[in-house]
């Protein structure tokens, strides 16, 4: 082979360059080792790679590092593996809202349990010597919490002490009672949700409908089917307008709805406390009390099954208005607009709808159905005469209602007739058990609480998330060994 000729004036410098050049591949080599030390550290890599040589060459040391840079990406470029279909169902079913409530109301039972086992003495006293006898301890817990709620059972469904049925099913009967101003004001509540509105003016509402309905109960004689209608109308009318306020100002001035409502609220309260102290507006005459006189017996909701239950013709007609309300919402244009409304405004207004007159008219059926809860107290529950606490604090158990029955007229109804069972059952459970009424408040609550919670629930219940995948973890990447 011919060897290219020298030239005499680089041969001097030819040894510094050659040693300069050993002196960069040694620095490289160096380099790369570190990143190969450094993925070794991170990343699993065959013995081959770690057994390459990296002083003699960096070709060696490179395809080392590639080894290892080539080991860890298949983990990190395999895509989420498929879940199975049954996984899926599954997963759906446990996120439903059925499914979330019932688990919410459970656990709330349980830590009742817990507080109405704390407070037994009972408990307590067998508390102190645990460690001797820890039998006395379990059974006195057991104890305490089956016969606390086993008195709200019977209490608020079927008592099993009395001899006949008809005598042991009237519990049942005092809980659909509680329940019926409960579902119609939780359906105020829950038609406003359902258009973005938060309506926190149920008390309000209450108020001056049952002033509206009693005010022609005991003003007007009049025949039973045109007395009992025509002030049943006069109480939803007032509500639907006290109601319509806030929508109106919403639509108008942009004020906020929580807190007109909750203004409204005060107005509604000293106006007819102010009214009842009053003679000649509601006030009865020749009286100092502030109470109004008795309904007519022509203006009274009938009992349905008798004198010896107090359930009344109130229960029917809030079943019938929660299937209007079923249908308002998910059969007719109506319906539609209110639920587009509160899915996004903006949006409903580029389709076309007036989101202003939406509001109003949103507000205005929401006042009327509280309005309806009103007139169930002053018609239907109480109506010896009306005082300024005839709202009985329903108002504001109308939002927890509402909340729990996911505002779905069926599912209001439903959470209506649980938490008018904890109102008839609270009662007995304190006489029968000595366990206080508020551990039901506690337990209602609870319900609450849990059900704003939904990721609170599946993280107790061990429940995967709506969206949950079964994908692997990413492997952390080292930057050395990719750039090396």
């Amino acid at each position: 082979m011919n060897e290219e000729p020298m030239n005499p004036e680089n041969e001097a410098e030819q040894p510094a360059t050659r040693a300069e050049r050993r002196r960069q591949e040694a620095e490289h080599a160096h380099e790369i080792e570190e990143a190969v030390v450094a993925a070794l550290e991170t990343e699993p890599v065959p013995s081959e790679a770690v057994s390459a040589p990296v002083g003699g060459a960096p070709v060696a040391a490179a395809a080392a590092t590639a080894t290892a840079t080539k080991t860890a990406a298949p983990a990190e470029a395999t895509p989420g593996e498929e879940e199975p279909a049954s996984n899926r169902v599954l997963r759906e079913i446990m996120n439903g809202p059925v499914v979330l409530s019932f688990l919410a109301v459970l656990i709330a039972f349980i830590i009742g349990g817990i507080m109405i086992a704390l407070t037994n003495d009972e408990v307590q006293e067998t508390a102190g010597y645990f460690f001797a006898q820890p039998g006395d301890f379990f059974g006195a817990v057991w104890t305490a919490v089956s016969g606390a709620y086993g008195s709200l059972f019977q209490g608020a469904v079927y008592n099993f002490g009395k001899d006949d049925f008809a005598t042991g099913i009237r519990p049942l009967t005092d809980t659909l009672t509680y329940a019926t101003p409960l579902i119609a004001a939780g359906l105020g509540v829950g038609l406003a949700f359902r258009v973005g509105l938060f309506n926190i003016g149920g008390r309000g509402q209450m108020l001056v409908a049952a002033a509206a309905a009693g005010w022609v109960g005991f003003s007007f004689p009049m025949p039973m089917w045109i007395h009992l209608p025509v002030a049943i109308l006069a109480g939803l009318a007032a509500g639907a307008i006290w109601g319509g306020i806030v929508g109106f100002l919403k639509a108008r001035t942009g004020a906020h709805e929580v807190i007109l409502t909750i203004m409204l609220n005060y107005i509604a309260f000293y106006l007819i406390s102010f009214m009842l102290r009053t003679p000649g507006l509601l006030q009865a005459p020749g009286s100092v009390n502030p109470k109004s006189p008795a309904i007519l017996e022509s203006a009274v909701l009938p009992l349905i099954l008798g004198p010896n239950y107090k359930l009344h013709l109130g229960f029917i007609i809030v079943a019938v208005a929660t299937a209007g309300v079923w249908w308002l919402l998910n059969r007719s244009s109506t319906g539609f607009r209110f639920r587009a409304v509160g899915t996004n405004p903006n949006a409903a207004l580029v389709a076309g709808v007036n989101v202003k007159n939406t509001y109003v008219w949103a507000m205005a059926l929401a006042g009327g159905l509280v309005g309806l809860a009103g007139v169930m107290q002053i018609l239907g529950t109480t109506p010896d005469g009306m005082t300024s606490g005839i709202d009985a604090g329903i108002g504001f158990d109308a939002i927890t209602v509402a909340l729990l029955g996911r505002s779905r007229p069926w599912g209001i109804f439903a959470a209506g007739i649980l938490f008018g069972a904890f109102k008839a059952g609270g009662f007995a459970m304190q006489a029968s058990e000595g366990v206080s009424v508020d551990i039901v408040g506690v337990v209602q609550s609870l319900i609450v609480l849990f059900i704003a919670a939904p990721p609170l629930i599946r993280a107790i219940f061990f429940i995967p998330a709506p969206d949950g995948k079964l994908t692997r973890r990413p492997l952390r990447r080292n930057s050395k060994a990719v750039s090396a």
